[in-house]
């Protein structure tokens, strides 16, 4: 019997995120690992993660700092991180007295230190206050982690040197965002591998 048409969209969209997902392992399976790696340096450190976004983004920001300050598969001791995105009157006195485009960067200046790390998302690399968070992030001393898809945006050549890009290889707005939640499943789980070989997994 021939599948519906709404069988066949579902068969079409799990068929297209495999595809991104493999196509992207492809590419940023060490850019994963070193991602994780300067994340856990910043930790070991002192520092703090913080993370913003905008949309489906933002919520991958908020999903992020929640799995490292309570934690993710493993028991292990709470870990700074925190969502630009989340606190309402912050949000939006900074909009109204400034721009849309200062939301993050204000937040990054306030509480952002040497040696803290912002890890941005943008599907497309192109959010103008997430390209304003990191320019922000840099003047302040902080090293960027860029979650982006289609061909990096005006992100991508923001980053410098010490800088990590991760790029979904694909256009797809959803199947990008699926990607950046398994990026953030992937390091999560790196970092509590890191706690349970060094034996700092309790809480």
């Amino acid at each position: 019997m021939p599948n519906s048409p709404a069988e066949t969209l579902i068969n079409t969209l799990f068929e297209q995120s495999i595809a991104a997902k493999q196509a992207t392992l492809a590419t940023m399976r060490e850019r994963l690992i070193a991602a994780a790696a300067l994340m856990l340096r910043t930790l070991d450190a002192g520092g703090k993660i913080l993370a913003c976004g905008n949309g489906g983004s933002a919520g991958d920001a908020q999903h992020f700092s929640s799995e490292l300050v309570n934690r993710f598969e493993r028991e292990r001791r709470a870990l700074p991180a925190l969502a630009l995105t989340t606190e309402s009157s912050t949000l939006t006195a900074i909009a109204n007295d400034y721009s849309y485009q200062r939301l993050f960067a204000r937040q990054i200046e306030a509480l952002g230190r040497p040696g803290d790390l912002l890890l941005a998302f943008s599907t497309s690399g192109n959010s103008a206050n997430v390209v304003a968070a990191v320019e922000t992030a840099h003047a302040c001393g902080l090293s960027v982690i860029a979650a982006t898809g289609k061909d990096g945006g005006a992100l991508a050549g923001q980053l410098t040197a010490g800088d990590i890009e991760l790029r979904v290889a694909c256009d797809n707005t959803a199947r990008i965002q699926e990607v950046h939640l398994l990026f953030i499943h992937c390091l999560c789980r790196l970092i509590d591998e890191h706690f349970a070989a060094t034996g700092d997994g309790g809480i």
